[in-house]
């Protein structure tokens, strides 16, 4: 098993999320050997706490003190949060309570415990959990969800990542009505990824009406599958377009469920998968090591732009993201023009080659070394 990063509170009950394939039952169950383990995925414990959730101190030994509790995928039965809440206050218990899916307790208005429990998230492996076992074309191909990385057929499990994702999930929970459509619409969205969304268009290609496409987005996002990431706008000096970009959140995820056709070029496919790597680095470090970054892209109405502007306290980074292993001069437009509106900005060219180099504020870094670096790179 592969180490996470999750420095999580010793004293205080936390959420848990994160999408399914992360690795969240076998962290917890390995970090937490001696807490009661409660999944929700078992049919007669889900039958008995849903008939009355009151009933899940009965399921706590007594004179239970000084452990945790884990309550596994508690979205299933959204309920249980107000007698958790309700344990919590009254005997101090400390619960985990992990979660591939926001929307059952978001519809249920749940508060979330009213601010008694943190709220974690689980990404795919980053390159510093996965250590020396990191690949960078493994990576690019099939992503970083542990199991892509210790299958002996990667690109099997993905497929069957995919299919676990559409029974189990969305059928399962009543997401969609269509399973079917739902398959097409997750097709379509793969030819979005790393661009801007068109939901009209996705609509008419799939034969879907625009409202349900729109739907159908807001399920990945609370299945913690797919993000959005909104432009950046912040003392904007040129008009900008105001659109949201997309991704799925793991680079194998993405392959998987994009089709490949024999017009297909293959350079673009890479492109847009190392950009998705790239992204879904960000976003883990970001998160892991809480360093407040809000991760925008930038791109003017003439067409300037730059793939990841990160956002915060410590300043203002820019990233544009090429495969190409050579640098021109057309490539660093984007990244020019944000200087010229943003010249406190620190800027960086990730490619393909080998060796780093500079031209003028912009620092030119092979994608491995940035992968490795990242964490330095952001403080």
């Amino acid at each position: 098993m592969y180490s996470r990063f999750i420095n999580f509170p010793e004293t205080k009950s936390f959420f848990l999320f994160g999408p399914r394939g992360t690795g969240k039952t076998t962290w917890i169950k390995t970090a937490f050997p001696k807490a009661v383990y409660l999944d929700l995925l078992e049919a007669e414990l889900f039958n008995n706490l849903l008939a009355n959730p009151q009933r899940l101190k009965n399921f706590i030994p007594e004179n239970f003190k000084n452990n945790w509790i884990i309550i596994d995928e508690v979205q299933r039965i959204p309920e249980l949060l107000n007698e958790i809440h309700r344990l919590i206050e009254k005997y101090k218990y400390k619960f985990i309570l992990t979660g591939s899916n926001a929307r059952k307790i978001r519809q249920k208005g749940q508060n979330l415990l009213a601010g008694r429990a943190l709220t974690y998230f689980m990404h795919p492996l980053t390159i510093e959990e996965l250590g020396k076992d990191f690949n960078l074309e493994h990576s690019l191909k099939y992503g970083q969800l542990p199991c892509a990385y210790k299958e002996i057929n990667p690109k099997a499990y993905l497929k069957s990542y995919i299919k676990t994702y559409l029974e189990e999930e969305i059928q399962q929970e009543g997401l969609t009505r269509n399973l079917a459509k739902f398959a097409r619409f997750l097709e379509a969205a793969s030819f979005s990824q790393g661009s801007v969304l068109n939901i009209s268009s996705i609509a008419r290609e799939c034969y879907i009406e625009r409202k349900v496409v729109e739907n159908y987005f807001s399920i990945l996002e609370d299945l913690f599958i797919a993000y959005r990431v909104p432009v950046f706008t912040k003392k904007a000096k040129r008009r900008m377009i105001n659109h949201l970009k997309f991704y799925f959140f793991d680079t194998g995820v993405y392959r998987a469920i994009r089709p490949e056709g024999p017009l297909d070029m293959p350079e673009q496919i890479e492109g847009i998968s190392a950009e998705t790597l790239f992204f879904q680095e960000l976003n883990a470090v970001n998160a892991n090591y809480d360093l407040g970054y809000k991760i925008y892209y930038w791109r003017t109405a003439d067409n300037a732009e730059v793939d990841f502007i990160l956002y915060g306290e410590k300043g203002i980074l820019a990233f544009e993201i090429k495969r190409t292993n050579r640098v021109s001069e057309i490539m660093l437009k984007g990244l020019k023009s944000f200087l010229v509106d943003y010249p406190m900005a620190k800027a960086y060219f990730i490619y393909g080659g080998s060796r780093q180099m500079r031209d003028g504020k912009i620092s030119i870094i092979p994608m491995d070394d940035a992968l490795k670096g990242l964490l330095k790179i952001l403080l």
